[in-house]
């Protein structure tokens, strides 16, 4: 599987982004697929995932109720729809496709398959 993430920019706080990470292979809706970012200067760390139907939805604590992990399967595409973005959602946003059990489901290891990352920078 291939990721390729995009829509990412330059915002302002309190602005609306949707990213995009299309994947190419067959096996796309088998894997849960996640997003994670990375700040500069700090570790990669999870932002939420969902699982292969889109029934289950996974978010850190950070971002729920601002941010939305959705699939279309039948395209091969994840998003994620982030509202009200804050100067500290400023990261690199990778996604993710891999089979994590639900405790492992916020760490990378599991994810077998990452995007190159897109860039979202929000100023204050």
């Amino acid at each position: 599987v291939q990721l390729q993430a995009s829509g990412g920019g330059l915002v302002q706080a309190g602005d609306s982004l949707r990213l995009s990470c299309a994947a190419s292979g067959d096996s796309f809706s088998t894997y849960t697929l996640g997003w994670f970012r990375q700040a500069p200067g700090k570790e990669r760390e999870f932002v939420t995932a969902i699982r292969r139907s889109g029934g289950s939805t996974y978010y850190a604590d950070s971002v729920r109720g601002r941010f939305t992990i959705s699939r279309d399967n039948a395209k091969n595409t994840v998003y994620l729809q982030m509202n009200s973005l804050k100067p500290e959602d400023t990261a690199v946003y990778y996604c993710a496709a891999g089979r994590p059990i639900l405790s492992a489901i916020a760490t990378t290891s599991p994810y077998y398959y990452w995007g190159q990352g897109t860039l979202v920078t929000v100023s204050s």
